[in-house]
């Protein structure tokens, strides 16, 4: 590794050796080579004037890059695709003069970010249901555990651990169908020349209109394409670009809620994201266990979420058939986008992969509570005992403020109960009244909530792609 200047983070801290390589330099022009390599056939088995032999040598020399000679060439012409044309005729000197035949520089690279594109969104998807798949498990393992529900983060009506993940999973699973959106609808440019007219290839095939509608479709079938996009500039539209990085905001978005969520729960010390046995939370305070999985999440996921602004004012500022304002910001944007959500997503796995859940404190936060939340059911059974309904509810507000003074301006206990219990109004004893303080009473349908979810939506998921799951994710840092 080099010391002497800038490292991406990306790279050297949060992305998977599988995403580095969908974006590397030989991904690309293995990629370009393929797809030079598709046309020469195309044109071959439409009429032109191309061998087996030539297309065989190109076929040859696939996969060896000759990076000097592509470099050295780029020093004197300053166009990267017409020196790797160059280095790839070097290699191929019997098939040098049909190399690129009637395209343009976006024939290869404008194809090859579709590719490359197409296979991130699948890897960010076998990431995606297996995060899901760790979440299912965990919500269904809690799905009855009462805990204490916030809304506002005042405490709230009681819902169940397992309920609560099961929220966090409803959002990656919306994800999925935005994903699963674009990636069936991700086509290729084809070849379409220097405006997208396909002048060239009129040239190439002397007008013939039915040969010429036939390119696209081929080369896409080749590519492991169903389609091309039917029109185009000089480039496919900039606008796939801001589908692709909006559908990896949303998950980001996503995961970002849920480690804000953990973060929160570990200060409660309720759940706790995995802490290695020789980890260090702090330099200085050494008994401390910090989230710092969560809030590298947090981190990564502010990052996509404003990144996927570059796409979108790209997009709205190309001028008619293409410029060239596009390809610096596309360098750094949609492959960054996309080695972000790979460590977020590797991040997601192994916290979730690694939640630990302390009931005792769940219970004991839950139980202080609890006494408040009680009460209508408590006034209930003491008008069953002969009391006044509009009397009582006076004389709970009055109590409920009296015990939450006791807390909050003296410390103590909540005596609720005690307070109920001895004044006469309601008939009831401190006895009657702790029978009506078992959590599971006051969580609604969570669990049954919870049991519908996973086995009527999640479930089904799971099974579409069993064939994609059983991933464990190590972090780096």
């Amino acid at each position: 590794m080099s010391t002497d200047r800038y490292q991406s983070p990306l790279s050297e801290r949060y992305a998977s050796k599988e995403m580095q390589y969908i974006f590397s330099p030989d991904k690309k022009f293995r990629t370009w080579r393929r797809l030079w390599i598709a046309l020469a056939e195309t044109e071959k088995e439409l009429g032109l004037d191309i061998t087996q032999e030539q297309i065989d040598e190109l076929k040859a020399h696939q996969d060896d890059i000759n990076y000097d000679v592509a470099k050295a060439r780029e020093k004197e012409v300053r166009h990267d695709v017409m020196s790797h044309v160059y280095a790839y005729g070097q290699q191929c000197p019997k098939a040098k003069g049909i190399i690129h035949l009637g395209a343009t520089s976006c024939y290869v690279g404008d194809n090859t970010d579709i590719i490359v594109m197409t296979e991130a969104l699948q890897l960010v998807r076998r990431k995606l249901v297996n995060v899901m798949q760790e979440l299912s498990g965990f919500a269904d393992k809690y799905k009855a555990l009462p805990t204490l529900a916030f809304t506002h983060f005042q405490p709230a009506q009681p819902t169940t651990v397992g309920k609560r993940a099961a929220l966090w999973l409803q959002e990656f699973c919306l994800d999925l169908e935005d994903l699963n959106h674009v990636i069936s609808t991700m086509k290729l440019l084809g070849s379409k020349g220097t405006t997208g007219t396909q002048a060239s290839f009129l040239e190439l095939f002397d007008g013939d209109q039915e040969t010429i509608d036939k390119i696209d479709p081929m080369i896409a079938e080749k590519m492991g394409f169903s389609q091309c996009y039917p029109v185009s500039g000089q480039t496919y539209s900039r606008k796939v670009d801001t589908r692709v990085l909006n559908v990896l905001a949303g998950i980001a978005a996503s995961a970002h809620k849920m480690s804000n969520d953990i973060r929160l729960l570990q200060h409660l010390k309720e759940v706790e994201e995995p802490f290695e046995k020789s980890q260090i939370g702090s330099s200085a305070m050494a008994y401390k266990r910090n989230p710092m999985r969560s809030e590298r999440i947090a981190s990564l996921s502010r990052y996509v979420m404003v990144d996927a602004m570059n796409p979108a004012i790209t997009s709205a500022a190309q001028w008619f058939e293409r410029t060239l304002d596009d390809s610096a910001n596309k360098r750094l944007s949609i492959p960054e986008g996309f080695l972000a959500v790979d460590g977020i997503l590797d991040l997601c796995l192994n916290v979730v992969d690694g939640l630990v859940v302390y009931p005792k404190v769940i219970e004991k936060r839950l139980m202080s509570e609890l006494p408040f939340m009680a009460t209508e059911n408590i006034m209930m059974d003491a008008v069953k005992a002969g009391g006044d309904r509009q009397e009582l509810h006076e004389r709970i507000r009055e109590l409920s403020m009296e015990a939450g003074r006791n807390v909050k301006a003296e410390g103590k206990e909540n005596n609720l109960l005690e307070l109920i219990a001895a004044d006469p109004a309601f008939n009831l004893s401190l006895e009657d009244l702790k029978k009506t303080m078992e959590p599971a009473r006051y969580t609604g349908r969570s669990k049954e909530q919870v049991e519908a979810f996973l086995s009527q939506v999640i479930q089904p998921i799971l099974d579409e792609y069993s064939d994609l799951l059983g991933m464990k994710a190590e972090i780096n840092v």
